[in-house]
């Protein structure tokens, strides 16, 4: 198979994904709302049913003072502003009224405009914090209209440049310069009208003076918009956003409420409730093809001897366990296997997700058992020098001592009885340990693009495997993929292939390592949670969880905003205290994209390489940092 050089930067746009992280953790403050979730689009905008709230690209491209003041203001306006002020119901009833108006953009706009405006300086009266950013806000789009008023009159768009102007005014005064001849537009009759927007103080007001502006707007022409600027309300126009997708078995089931609906807060927190509980492909999925899971709420029945055992639980123990209690907690996990819904539990970018947990089986081909042994004969020296190391810091630990206690063994050294006020000549050796207090999990990407380095990927991961295996540190293995050619809007199938398992305790799973194979996307974060719930249920006090990736997050609608998923997931499992690694290997150096979105999506904790030998080194070393930390805390 011909080698292949594959890197894919969906959007030109560096995703600085730790300031939009921050930026979401700002908008949900504001909006006192926790499922809210923010993201770039061409202008500021609400999507309920995504639970997304859109600040603008508008500001790419400037100084980064600028940058970060403007998108400050966009999150404001949103969710300090359209969020709980802005009225849904006059907003339908104007709409409606221009329904078939033929200057119906102008009209829908001009009231947008004039609604920005009084929500901005409702927004600094209650939040003097605020003035900075929107004064640079202020400063940017006035420039920015100023340009554009002579740039459309010039081109025949006199609405265009009608509405620039009244923002130019609206935001410099009545007396605000202005080179137009507006020939037989009534201008300062608009204008004088535009002055009693200052003292508007709700969405129904603000419906008057653009009704009065438009009297007077609509003698003189009939040409309408000819470009878009607000789209904030858009989805607010008609009563009902989208209805909900209700199963034909739910025919009688509760439809959810019917309240009148007055603000965006409203709608989004009734929508983001009725998703979760009547509504979405989850529920759906459920009920057409059953799930096994445990049970949810009171109502349990008495069990039967003849029922399947669906789940099964662990206790915490951390004795030994003979070879046949494995190999049955082994069949037990089997057993449980089969679809699984997501929901939920993983995020809200794979709420469409059901996933496999499969065991990878050995291939016993004369190829795959000749790649085995070449392979060990070359890594045997390196694992031999590294599992010798590792044991004699063990040894030292367990025969150092620890001074300067209140009981133990009397020291040798007397003279602090008489120096010290509080003497302490007591010394203990440390406790000898016969197993490094560490758990494993290993994320191999099973994507199309891991196909060109699948052999190195697979020698690398047979390494750590081996040197794990020798220092009886229990660990797991599995790839991750989703299948391109059956995901859908509706479902998405993610498969996880389990080379080793914790319950495969010190078995040799080198054959199940090199028979596994790439098949075609990737989902990075969802990957990275499911294995990081699985390290939660371990008692090892040190738990590490290692990606071995090319770092392009590739999956049904999951490409710019799988950056800022796989970032966050990441964040969230550091949290957990789970250290999170990334281990790039390729057949050429990394570029300086790649490494900037390994930086993005990892942070510092990502290892590169484009020689087995050199990343051979790069294993290594991340292993003995990771494993003399083990050590020295115990």
């Amino acid at each position: 198979m011909a080698k292949i050089n594959r890197f894919i930067q969906f959007n030109d746009e560096t995703v600085d994904t730790k300031t939009l992280l921050l930026y979401e953790r700002l908008a949900r403050a504001l909006a006192d709302a926790n499922y809210v979730e923010l993201k770039e689009r061409k202008l500021i905008e609400f999507q309920p049913e995504e639970g997304v709230v859109s600040m603008t690209v508008f500001w790419r491209h400037r100084s980064e003072e600028v940058m970060h003041a403007g998108r400050l203001s966009d999150i404001y306006l949103l969710t300090a502003g359209f969020w709980k002020h802005f009225n849904i119901q006059d907003w339908r009833k104007f709409s409606a009224k221009y329904e078939r108006h033929p200057l119906r953009r102008l009209a829908l706009e001009l009231m947008m405009l004039l609604e920005e405006f009084r929500l901005i300086d409702q927004i600094k009266n209650e939040r003097p914090g605020t003035i900075d950013a929107f004064d640079i806000r202020k400063k940017t789009y006035t420039a920015f209209h100023r340009t554009n008023v002579q740039t459309n009159m010039q081109k025949g768009f006199l609405a265009d440049a009608l509405l620039s102007e009244l923002y130019i005014i609206l935001h410099e005064g009545i007396f605000a310069e202005s080179s137009i001849n507006w020939g037989a537009l009534e201008f300062e009759l608009i204008k004088t009208i535009l002055t009693t927007a200052y003292d508007s103080r709700s969405t129904e007001e603000t419906t008057y003076i653009v009704d009065r502006l438009m009297n007077v707007i609509e003698q003189s022409t009939q040409d309408d918009l000819f470009h878009q600027y607000y789209s904030v309300a858009d989805i607010f126009a008609n009563e009902k956003i989208t209805p909900f997708e209700y199963h034909e078995g739910m025919t009688d089931a509760d439809q959810g409420e019917e309240d009148v609906k007055d603000t965006i807060e409203e709608i989004f927190r009734t929508w983001h409730e009725e998703n979760e509980e009547e509504a979405g492909v989850h529920l759906q999925y459920e009920l057409e093809h059953g799930r096994s899971s445990q049970a949810v709420g009171e109502e349990a029945t008495e069990g039967s001897d003849d029922v399947e055992i669906e789940e099964t639980g662990y206790g915490q123990s951390v004795g030994d366990m003979s070879e046949q209690d494995a190999e049955e907690e082994r069949k037990q996990e089997e057993a449980h296997s089969g679809v699984k819904q997501a929901g939920q539990q993983f995020g809200k970018e794979h709420l469409n997700v059901v996933y496999e947990e499969e065991i990878v089986e050995d291939t016993d081909e004369l190829e795959n058992r000749k790649k085995l042994q070449v392979w060990r004969e070359i890594e045997t020296p390196y694992v031999r020098s590294f599992v010798k190391e590792m044991k004699k810091r063990i040894e030292l630990k367990q025969t150092a001592k620890r001074e300067g206690l209140l009981n133990g063994r009397l020291s040798t050294k007397l003279t602090t009885l008489l120096i010290d006020e509080r003497p302490k000549p007591f010394y203990r050796k440390s406790a000898p340990s016969t197993q490094l207090d560490a758990v494993f999990g290993l994320l191999v990407d099973g994507s199309a693009s891991m196909i060109d380095k699948l052999d190195e990927t697979k020698q690398a991961v047979l390494l750590f495997h081996d040197v794990l295996r020798e220092l009886q540190v229990s660990h797991e293995i599995a790839s991750y993929s989703e299948d391109a050619f059956k995901a859908s809007r509706e479902v998405q199938p993610n498969t996880f292939s389990l080379m080793h398992t914790f319950q495969d305790r010190n078995r040799d799973s080198g054959l199940s390592i090199l028979s596994f194979e790439a098949k075609e996307d990737n989902r990075d974060g969802f990957a990275i949670r499911w294995m990081a719930k699985r390290l939660a249920r371990r008692p090892e006090k040190h738990k590490f969880l290692l990606v071995f990736s090319d770092g392009e997050p590739s999956a049904f609608g999951y490409d710019q905003n799988g950056i800022i998923d796989t970032a966050e997931a990441v964040i969230e499992t550091e949290k957990r205290g789970i250290s999170v690694l990334h281990l790039f290997l390729a057949t050429q150096p990394p570029t300086e994209d790649q490494r900037a979105l390994f930086s993005t999506m990892f942070g510092s904790k990502t290892a590169a390489s484009d020689t087995v030998e050199g990343f051979t080194d790069q294993t290594l070393r991340i292993l003995r940092k990771l494993l003399a930390i083990v050590i020295r805390t115990g």
